[in-house]
């Protein structure tokens, strides 16, 4: 009997995913185990498996289509087996995704109705190209190509199978651009971008924080000249070591909450959930959106460790290989600005955690120290707090307890 493929949750939050790429043709033998696709999930790209032996009889979901979890996407079994007539019909993919995403530009032409839509190009005629004339292309090397305004028709790929991979797309010539592009700029007002599951996601999430969570914020300046002395100490005996400003805030906020386990908290609708263990997330820009991933028990971490697991969880979600412990479950967040030249800003909270604290840059100021102006390297830190669990007097305590340490950094820098 043929077994079903299904859209399986990949990630806790999943609730849909983007069918990237076929890796198993129909009627090709498989295992299980064997890889059938690869996915798009809300937070990273990954593997569809198969769960039984036998053929590929059929793939009911075409590549690019969007299906939601548990929808059949294909039928595995005997070879010559018929598929189950509850197979249910494929989703049907938007027509213009697959040219959206070699060349978006093209898509807008096409979609305006001043300007004639330009002939495909003949993706068959290249090494690249598969059965069905769709260049064959990883999702990045997608994105990066419809970025440069590279015809990926005209990329020679290096990847399995003559498949387009991020490299060649880096190496291409900027001679070899998409011969639609041109007819875009003409008569087009806009450029339609569809969204990816990782937006879909936040934007949903953003929902349901900002409306309903009774937000209150409070601001501090912070003296950040031992700091960064400290850090500046740190780098010159560990000339091999990467200490940023980030590390050292991390760290003195993971010791601040333990200090005051109302901010290190969950909202559960019907009772408060305080964490005796103090897990971090750091919110980490990538292509579709923000993704933040934890660094667990970052109270017992050194500013060594700590500084290690940030560079190599950041480089993994931005090449989305993540898996999904290692982005949720943070019982806080810290979300940086800084490096863009953002003096200040309010962050939005992440449910259940009950706050959130936006950093600002580091600049020097002129300020008062002992009766004598002076020019001193500040920083200003922004607390959101959902008032249902934290009262302005216990966000204020810990920024506080948050200030005097990186004031302080001896109490945290071992």
């Amino acid at each position: 009997m043929a077994t079903k493929v299904v859209m399986e949750a990949l990630s806790p939050t999943m609730e849909e995913g983007r069918l990237v790429e076929w890796k198993k043709a129909e009627g090709d033998k498989v295992a299980a185990g064997d890889v059938l696709a690869e996915v798009e999930t809300d937070k990273a790209v990954m593997e569809l498996v198969a769960r039984a032996d036998g053929v590929l009889l059929k793939q009911v979901v075409a590549e690019g289509a969007t299906v939601p979890v548990a929808e059949v996407v294909g039928w595995i079994g005997q070879p010559g087996e018929e598929v189950p007539g509850g197979g249910g019909a494929a989703p049907a993919a938007p027509a213009a995704a697959p040219k959206a995403e070699a060349a978006p530009a093209a898509a807008a032409a096409a979609a305006a109705p001043a300007t004639p839509a330009a002939p495909e190009p003949a993706a068959a005629a290249t090494p690249a190209a598969g059965g069905d004339g769709r260049v064959k292309a990883s999702p990045v090397a997608r994105r990066m190509a419809a970025e440069k305004g590279l015809d990926l028709a005209s990329i020679s790929g290096s990847g399995p199978e003559g498949r387009i991979i991020k490299r060649d797309v880096e190496s291409a010539q900027p001679g070899q651009r998409a011969a639609s592009a041109a007819p875009a700029a003409i008569g087009t007002a806009f450029t339609d971008v569809p969204l990816s599951q990782m937006r879909k996601v936040i934007a949903r999430r953003l929902a349901q924080s900002i409306g309903p969570i009774p937000t209150f914020y409070l601001t501090a300046e912070v003296d950040m000249e031992r700091a960064a002395e400290a850090r500046d100490a740190l780098v010159a005996a560990n000339p091999d070591g990467k200490f940023s400003f980030n590390d050292v805030i991390i760290r003195a906020a993971a010791a601040a909450l333990r200090k005051h386990p109302w901010v290190n908290a969950w909202w559960q609708e019907d009772h408060i959930r305080q964490w005796q263990e103090v897990h971090i997330g750091v919110a980490v820009a990538i292509e579709d959106g923000l993704i933040t991933p934890v660094i667990r028990h970052a109270d017992r971490k050194s500013l060594r460790e700590i500084s290690a697991e940030v560079r190599e969880l950041a480089g993994r979600a931005r090449a989305k290989k993540l898996q999904p412990d290692e982005y949720t479950g943070a019982t806080f967040t810290i979300s940086n600005l800084g490096m863009f030249g953002i003096d200040d800003f309010t962050a939005i909270i992440n449910p259940p955690e009950v706050a959130i604290l936006a950093v600002g840059r580091i600049e020097p100021k002129a300020v008062a120290v002992d009766g004598n102006v002076v020019v001193r390297r500040r920083m200003r830190v922004t607390l959101s707090c959902d008032h249902r669990v934290v009262d302005g007097a216990t966000g204020a305590e810990f920024l506080k307890t948050l200030v005097g340490m990186l004031e302080n950094p001896l109490a945290i820098v071992w």
